[in-house]
C-alpha cells in the first residue's frame, strides 16, 4: 500500500441546483461548496469568480450524454450517469469546472476514484430514486435533500496505519 498522505479538512454544503438538458439527455445538477479550507475561491461557488449558470452552459461543449446527475464543485465537476449498456450500473466521469478539461479518475495501485462524501450521499440518493422510479419522468422529479456533510476527522487513516505499522 502506498504511504498515507495528509488530507484536507472536509465540510461540504449544498450550493444550489439546476437541470442540464441537451436534447434527450437530462441531468440533475447539484452545486456543492467545501467550506473552511484555505483558498476558498477554489472550493466555494460564491468566491470562485465563475457562475453556476456559466458551467451549465459550458457543459454543452463536452460529451455529457444520458441520464443521471452532475455534482459540481468550483474545482471539479463529476457526471454520474446510468450506463446505457446496463442501466443498473452508474458511470462516473470528471471534468475541471474551470475549463471542462477531462480529469482522469485513475488513482494509486489500480484504484479509480468514485466519490467524496457529498458525492457519495447524492449518488446514493440518486441511485435509490432511479431504482424506485417507474419511469424516467418519475426519476427526474425527485431531488436529493442533504445537509452539511463534514468529515469529523480527516486524519484517522494515517493514524491507524502509523499506529499499526
Amino acid at each position: 500500500m502506498d504511504p498515507i498522505k495528509p488530507a484536507n479538512t472536509y465540510d461540504a454544503r449544498p450550493a444550489g441546483q439546476a437541470v442540464y438538458r441537451q436534447g434527450p439527455h437530462v441531468f440533475k445538477v447539484y452545486y456543492v461548496d467545501i467550506v473552511g479550507r484555505s483558498q476558498p475561491e477554489r472550493y466555494e461557488w460564491d468566491r470562485c469568480g465563475r457562475s453556476r449558470e456559466a458551467l451549465l452552459k459550458a457543459l454543452a461543449s463536452v460529451p455529457v450524454e444520458g441520464l443521471g446527475c452532475i455534482i459540481a464543485f468550483p474545482h471539479i465537476t463529476k457526471v454520474f450517469r446510468f450506463a446505457p449498456g446496463a442501466e443498473t450500473i452508474m458511470h462516473v466521469r470528471a471534468f475541471s469546472s474551470a475549463d471542462l478539461a477531462p480529469i482522469d479518475l485513475q488513482r494509486e495501485e489500480g484504484y479509480v476514484e468514485f466519490a467524496c462524501y457529498a458525492e457519495a450521499i447524492i449518488a446514493a440518493e440518486e441511485y435509490r430514486f432511479w431504482a424506485d422510479a417507474d419511469s424516467v419522468e418519475q426519476y427526474l422529479q425527485r431531488w436529493a435533500q442533504w445537509d452539511a456533510a463534514p468529515v469529523r476527522d480527516h486524519a484517522k487513516l494515517g493514524r491507524y496505519f502509523s499506529d499499526n505499522a
